[in-house]
């Protein structure tokens, strides 16, 4: 065995001379590296490469997502958009999930999400786009159950719908069944320390590349009526009014699946269930 210094291990080689001349000083500098390799693992944790696409900021985590019963899709070509938090003057409030028409055929929509930066809770907007992408480890359930898409696909130009995941109306007949064997019971709703620790995957770095389009201006209407609405602000014990929509301006739900009536004003339900894996 030649005689090459050997720091862990069971052979004879000899100590380094610096080891010898100055033993703790050499054990300090081991204990600093090991506690830098520590630091920087932990610093790794959570993805903060993302920081670039923030357009809302706030000082306060956002509240867990609500659980809330899907209602019926109200016509062939509709999508889901899940429900999410909104930042406003008043605080958090919620933006009811609501069946949308996609900008155009082919399109999906990836989910915006919350992220934490050391000193403040940034919003990433959702998009339409020809894959989904990343939407920060958040089970918004419906398909969105924190990475991937599992609510349906286009075939021909047409949107195939998958009823294990989406609920649809009678009258829809391009469906499928792919039932979801996915576990997420959390409700969190930011990615970053003291939320969902995830980070894209290979496929959801190259979806970010992609050609993104906004929002269409009936989801911006959507969000911005209900920040007009008080029923829909974050409080303590009480749940939002109102949970889910059949459409922007359409019929309103509660957190059971109940009708509000269109435009209706009133409590929200109890412990309604969201189709979540």
């Amino acid at each position: 065995m030649s005689k090459q210094s050997v720091l862990f291990g069971k052979t004879k080689a000899s100590k380094p001379a610096f080891f010898k001349r100055f033993p703790g000083k050499a054990i300090l500098i081991l204990f600093s590296l090991f506690a830098l390799s520590v630091t920087t693992s932990r610093a790794q944790d959570y993805y903060t490469d993302d920081q670039a696409s923030v357009t809302v900021q706030a000082q306060t985590a956002p509240p867990p997502i609500p659980d809330y019963v899907q209602p019926a899709c109200p016509g062939d070509g509709y999508y889901w958009v899940p429900g999410y938090w909104a930042w406003g003057s008043g605080g958090y409030y919620w933006v009811p999930g609501v069946w949308v028409l996609p900008p155009s055929a082919g399109l999906l929509w990836t989910p915006g999400y919350w992220a934490f930066y050391g000193g403040f809770y940034g919003w990433h907007p959702g998009y339409w786009g020809a894959t989904v992408g990343y939407y920060g480890g958040i089970n918004y359930g419906f398909g969105y159950f924190g990475t991937g898409f599992y609510g349906g696909r286009w075939e021909g130009g047409h949107f195939m719908y998958n009823t294990a995941v989406w609920r649809v109306g009678r009258g829809i007949h391009n469906t499928y069944v792919n039932r979801v064997n996915i576990t997420n019971n959390n409700h969190v709703s930011f990615n970053g320390r003291g939320g969902v620790n995830y980070r894209p995957t290979e496929g959801e770095r190259g979806a970010m590349q992609q050609n993104r389009t906004p929002a269409h201006q009936l989801q911006v209407q959507h969000e911005q009526n209900m920040m007009n609405e008080r029923g829909q602000f974050h409080a303590p014990n009480q749940a939002p009014a109102v949970h889910s929509m059949s459409m922007p301006g359409g019929e309103r739900f509660d957190q059971r699946g109940r009708s509000m009536g269109m435009g209706g004003h009133g409590g929200g339900g109890g412990g309604g269930r969201g189709r979540r894996g």
